[in-house]
């Protein structure tokens, strides 16, 4: 069975800098991980390629640091990877995303599954996996909870939804976007390092992919960020220092007073 897993590497730290010319996080020169959704995504496909054998390519859009992204999940014990790295991929919404990696795994062929995490911890939409799967005409299950039959032809698997679960049956090949409860991350081994430290990971541009050049990155990329701004957050209040019996007393009767003019009493 072959699976394809896109991965995200996102900043480790929550102290972001955004781009106020393009509206575009700046992310050079922050810590990365990777996305910690993506770990539950790679982990069922490692059960799924214990269980039926096969091949698992990971492939990431990004600077060519995401290289040490690639590497750790295939230390975790994945086979191989591709990083996607082009200035002219740089700055592209989810939209541009899908497309960019849709077209990368197009040229990867014969797939059997693709398994995404649910959403990236940095933008939070939780769009790429539905757009490649838009992209290329799959079908999809999002919030994919637990795989309850699976062979070589078709699956069951779980959705989680408002109010409980859907069950749904897919025919592969398939997209899953997948939650926390699919799985448990296991940890790089020593043998999967070592293997890792080895491999050599390619680097595609978008004569590679065949894309358009007019669909991806910035340019190809519908949403506008028309402005960013830090938020100015302040507080007046009054502080009430009591040391006695009536000094309590007082500041007593001022909350009081205090709710009974905002009618909370």
């Amino acid at each position: 069975m072959k699976l394809i897993i896109p991965i995200k590497q996102v900043p480790e730290t929550g102290n972001v800098k955004m781009d106020e010319n393009t509206g575009t996080m700046i992310r050079e020169g922050v810590e990365s991980i990777i996305n910690p959704l993506d770990l539950y995504a790679i982990e069922l496909g490692i059960r799924i390629k214990e269980k039926f054998g096969g091949e698992i390519t990971v492939i990431s859009m990004g600077p060519q640091k995401a290289i040490e992204a690639i590497k750790e999940a295939i230390a975790m014990g994945c086979d191989n990877g591709i990083l996607l790295s082009d200035k002219r991929f740089g700055g592209a919404d989810t939209w541009a995303t899908s497309y960019t990696l849709s077209k990368a795994i197009k040229k990867i062929g014969n797939f059997d599954l693709i398994i995404c995490g649910e959403r990236a911890t940095d933008g939070d939409t939780g769009q790429v996996g539905p757009g490649i799967a838009s992209f290329l005409d799959l079908p999809l299950s999002t919030f994919t909870s637990e795989i309850t039959y699976m062979d070589e032809k078709m699956m069951h698997v779980k959705r989680l939804v408002e109010g409980g679960y859907e069950l749904l049956e897919l025919p592969l090949p398939s997209l899953l976007t997948v939650v926390k409860e699919i799985s448990d991350p296991r940890l790089p081994t020593l043998h999967g390092k070592q293997k890792a430290k080895k491999v050599e990971i390619p680097i595609w541009g978008p004569e590679d992919i065949d894309a358009e050049l007019d669909n991806i990155g910035l340019k190809g990329s519908p949403t506008r960020v028309v402005k960013t701004f830090h938020p100015q957050v302040s507080r007046n209040g009054e502080k009430y220092v009591t040391r006695d019996l009536e000094s309590i007393e007082k500041a007593i009767e001022k909350l009081i007073n205090l709710f009974k003019d905002k009618q909370v009493i």
